[in-house]
């Protein structure tokens, strides 16, 4: 009697075309909504179009003019004080209310103050920090009920204005990370930290021996995440200078959205947004690397 019971190579075609049948409108989906538009804006950064009639090829145009515009440069040195920033004080901050509240009783109650601010949209703290900062605002008037008139142009001077902005944000952004440096925490075994108790080990030492390499891992997506979205950085911006006074404080993303939505430059815009877009690729590769260079100590 022969065996008919298909192979494994022949169940694997059975199942084939069902398959792709299942994974065809995510595909679709995927190639509609976001590499076709991908491809779109990257052709636009070639031509000149104001959004009316049909694009004109113009080449390399767009990316001259906009590496000789200082207001360009401008923006790219604001982005960077953005990534710096975020680094240093929402992660920073964020660990270190982790570390001081994880292990405590009622450490959750601790950092859900810290937790509320992330619940509102980047346009919501540029509006409250607006009312704060704003001249003769709410931080104003607070000094001068101490004595102090002669306060700084907190959303008029640069970088000054960059830099309460960045603050704003760490208000924002400090219990996000202070929970996932907490997940973290709460992960590492009793047992190493235990030992090292018996040895001694406390405080600096402990967070430098112990502690601090078990969160590597987390570090490197807490820290990722952040260096994309500072990249990124444009709703607190809008809601806060629009980018001024003139274009002081402005970001890449603000930059791209201006020359685009508000002076009509599509293929200024787009050339904009590739470069954008390959400055925060780049950045996360080669941060990803590096940090997977770092586990397989290459």
């Amino acid at each position: 009697m022969t065996d008919t019971t298909p192979g494994p190579r022949a169940r694997r075609d059975q199942y084939r075309w069902p398959a792709l049948g299942f994974i065809a409108p995510g595909v679709l989906l995927v190639a509609v909504l976001l590499y076709l538009p991908l491809l779109w804006t990257v052709l636009l950064g070639f031509t000149e179009y104001d959004g009316l009639g049909d694009p004109e090829w113009i080449g390399l145009e767009n990316y001259a003019e906009m590496f000789d515009d200082p207001e360009f440069l401008g923006s790219v040195l604001n982005t960077l004080l953005w990534v710096g920033g975020t680094l240093l004080v929402p992660v920073g901050i964020g660990l270190g209310v982790a570390l001081l509240t994880w292990n405590l009783k009622g450490g959750t109650w601790l950092r859900l103050p810290f937790l509320i601010p992330y619940a509102l949209s980047g346009i919501g703290v540029g509006v409250i920090w607006s009312f704060i900062l704003s001249g003769d605002g709410a931080l104003d008037q607070a000094l001068a009920a101490f004595g102090v008139h002669d306060t700084p142009r907190w959303l008029v001077d640069a970088p000054l204005n960059t830099v309460v902005m960045i603050l704003a944000t760490a208000w924002q952004g400090v219990g996000v990370n202070a929970l996932l440096f907490t997940i973290g925490l709460q992960s590492i075994p009793k047992e190493p930290l235990e030992a090292a108790r018996m040895d001694g080990a406390s405080g600096p030492r402990l967070f430098g021996s112990i502690l601090w390499p078990m969160l590597r891992p987390l570090t490197a997506v807490v820290v990722g995440l952040s260096i994309v979205a500072s990249l990124k950085t444009f709703d607190i911006v809008q809601g806060m200078t629009k980018g001024g006074p003139g274009r002081d404080s402005e970001t890449l993303a603000l930059t791209m959205y201006k020359e685009t939505f508000v002076n009509s430059e599509y293929g200024l815009g787009s050339a904009i947004a590739v470069f954008l877009t390959v400055v925060t690729l780049l950045a996360s590769v080669l941060y990803l690397r590096q940090q997977l260079s770092s586990k397989h100590g290459v």
